[in-house]
Parts: structure tokens; sequence; C-alpha cells
């Protein structure tokens, strides 16, 4: 899984649940579909695509100021 976060403080793109907190954060299954979901948008500049991982879901929580056990991931398309 992929997740497409801001280059400039790692703040993914999330799904906004009413009653759900923190967001989910929207994924993608392969690198190259999150990279062209980047490119449809022309976001190059400002987005890139993460794999999830241990160290990358770390990086992320503390972008959005959560605890990582609480991270919940939504596949895109939603």
């Amino acid at each position: 899984m992929y997740a497409i976060v801001y280059k400039s403080d790692g703040f993914p793109i999330c799904r906004q649940v009413e009653g759900v907190s923190p967001d989910p954060v929207v994924t993608w299954n392969t690198e190259a579909d999150a990279k062209a979901f980047i490119t449809s948008k022309g976001g190059e500049a400002d987005f890139q695509a993460v794999a999830i991982t241990d160290d990358s879901m770390d990086q992320i929580a503390k972008a959005m100021g959560c605890a990582v056990g609480s991270l919940m991931f939504d596949p895109y398309p939603g």
C-alpha cells in the first residue's frame, strides 16, 4: 500500500469521515497508481507517494499529531 503525503510536512491525503478521528489515510494499491493520481492532479511539486512501512507510519502519525495505533487506512477509490 502507498499513501500520498505533502513533501513539505509529510501530512497525508485523508478522507473526512464524520465521527472518526483522526481522518483515515487514503491509500493506493501500488506506487504506480499513487503516482498516476498525483500526476492527474498536477501535484508532482507538492506531493509524493510513500510505501506504508513501520517507519512511514510513525512519520505519518507524527505529522498528523496522533498515536500510530490510531491510524486507519482507506483504499482509493473508497
